[in-house]
């Protein structure tokens, strides 16, 4: 919304996870629609003769007709206008008959717009309210009113006592979407400015993002790049661990020398050996000549250690000591040698858990946690895959020397609603994939989306409750809500308090209320 200083971005605001997941809960309960105005009483999309999506025939019918499209775009702009003055949800009517609900949106005090329910009946009053329908199709609509009576009589109605349910879950997900754009807007030039400095300073390569997580991982970076320190780079399989490690030597005062990357898992222990500490001639049958090994081709630089955790209890003795000491011994050799190695490592298991059950060296794992960085998986900052999605579309046009290939909505949709358990990989993979079948169409269509995404379709919110008592479903979205905002402020409780519009006690009441707990968290996490 550029009218508000960018304020209130609708088109993202559409696309929150917390917002799908509302309009979901609301359409399956109570076959209600949900829409938003912005400030000016303009339901968002109708530039484009769009309405959101009526949930039933005959609202459906008013708003493919266009004197009842204007009808309906002149309801939500009072309704917006009445709605500008109230400080908290209003019941009403709208030009047709149906009950509206609206909810406003505001930031720092000043109206953005509303939240607009509406295609419902309200129970005590059902009857007449289908009696003013009827009338006002048979006015409006003379020669379809009887085609449409079947539908009036299985509109959805509602209790008053529903009706409080529905104003207290939307009042839930409002509060921590409102909260979440104002802290957007008063940090954006802050964050506008840092984005800057990093893409001038920073080759990221396939390391794209704008979301919370990211922007800390990136801020961290910034400070650990120029230092000697160890760094142990935590992360899932396809999250960019590797480039993580380049981004920190090519930005460090060691970029001119050697980058040198060993996959410690790749290797048996013998081989691995030789690989890292190189060998001398005779050492083996094979050795047929001295061999230098990555430490001393490093030498100056900096090696990357990936898969750590899959090395041996011997192995993790002698990485110990060069890290300790800076020596090591070519194997089959008998004299020292001393090298300046800044060692970055990787790893996509607990190593800590691996501490504690005697298959990691302790005093290996300090030594390589001196400073961790973490990498989110993709299902943490989702936000993130229409930027991820525009990259891998810039990428295939200029490798194939083909005109750009526009993603559907619908696709894209389909796509941030995957959880992605192979991360950045996988969804470069898949749009690649997508680019080729869609052949010389310069749109991609969601038809042609494997079958692992496009079946999340019906479960297109996985483990949400969408039946049974409303009490506890309100009870797991708020605890849903709650523990998503945790995992993206890293379990800063003070900073999720403040996001979520709470008190950082209250945050903590709720959390041993819903049990959550960063260690649970962290082993659940790790597959323990």
């Amino acid at each position: 919304m550029a009218e508000a200083g960018n304020v209130m971005n609708y088109e993202e605001f559409e696309r929150l996870h917390v917002v799908r997941r509302l309009r979901q809960i609301v359409g399956n309960w109570w076959k209600v629609q949900l829409n938003f105005t912005d400030a000016r009483g303009f339901l968002r999309g109708v530039p484009q003769g769009k309405f959101f999506n009526p949930t039933n025939k005959v609202c459906a019918f008013i708003t493919q007709n266009n004197e009842g499209f204007k009808d309906c775009m002149g309801t939500a702009r009072q309704t917006t206008f009445a709605n500008s003055e109230s400080s908290g949800a209003r019941a009403g009517t709208c030009h047709a008959g149906f009950s509206t609900l609206t909810i406003p949106l505001r930031i720092d005090g000043k109206y953005m717009g509303c939240l607009f329910a509406d295609g419902f009946l309200m129970q005590e009053t059902a009857d007449e309210q289908k009696r003013q329908l009827r009338t006002y199709l048979k006015g409006k609509f003379p020669n379809d009113a009887q085609s449409l009576e079947n539908h009036i009589d299985s509109l959805p109605v509602m209790s008053r006592k529903e009706l409080e349910y529905l104003t207290e879950l939307v009042d839930v997900v409002i509060e921590e979407v409102v909260t979440l754009r104002k802290t957007l807007s008063e940090s954006g030039e802050r964050l506008e400015a840092l984005s800057q400095e990093l893409s001038d300073k920073w080759d990221f390569g396939k390391m794209v993002g704008r979301s919370a997580p990211m922007v800390r991982l990136f801020k961290l970076l910034t400070k650990v790049c120029e230092s000697d320190a160890t760094i142990l780079i935590t992360g899932e399989n396809g999250t960019g661990k590797e480039g993580i490690a380049r981004a920190i030597h090519f930005n460090s005062k060691r970029k001119k020398q050697n980058f040198v990357v060993q996959n410690c898992g790749a290797l048996n222990d013998n081989l691995l050996e030789s690989e890292l500490f190189g060998h001398v001639k005779g050492s083996f049958t094979s050795a047929i000549k001295d061999k230098k090994g990555l430490f001393e081709l490093a030498d100056k630089g900096t090696l990357f250690l990936d898969e750590i955790g899959d090395t041996s209890p011997a192995m993790q003795v002698k990485l110990l000591r060069v890290l300790q000491e800076g020596t090591f011994i070519p194997v089959g050799g008998t004299e020292q040698k001393k090298v300046d190695v800044r060692i970055l490592a990787a790893t996509n298991k607990n190593l800590e858990q691996m501490v504690k059950d005697g298959t990691f060296r302790e005093d290996l794992y300090y030594r390589l946690n001196v400073i961790p960085v973490r990498v989110p998986p993709l299902r943490e900052r989702k936000e993130d895959i229409p930027l991820l999605v525009n990259k891998f579309l810039d990428d295939y046009s200029i490798a194939t020397n083909a005109p750009r290939k526009k993603m559907a909505r619908e696709c894209l949709e389909k796509l941030e609603m995957h959880d992605w358990p192979g991360n950045v990989r996988e969804l470069q993979n898949e749009v690649e994939r997508l680019c080729v079948l869609a052949g010389g169409d310069a749109e991609i269509d969601g038809e042609l989306l494997s079958d692992r995404v496009r079946s999340k379709k019906e479960e297109k919110f996985p483990g949400l409750r969408v039946d049974g008592k409303l009490k506890d479903a309100i009870e797991e979205l708020e605890r849903k809500m709650i523990y998503d905002c945790l995992i993206r402020e890293n379990w800063n409780k003070s900073r999720a308090a403040k996001i979520l519009g709470i008190s950082r006690a209250g945050l903590i009441m709720k959390c041993e209320k819903f049990e959550l707990d960063k260690h649970d968290d962290y082993k659940k996490a790790s597959g323990e």
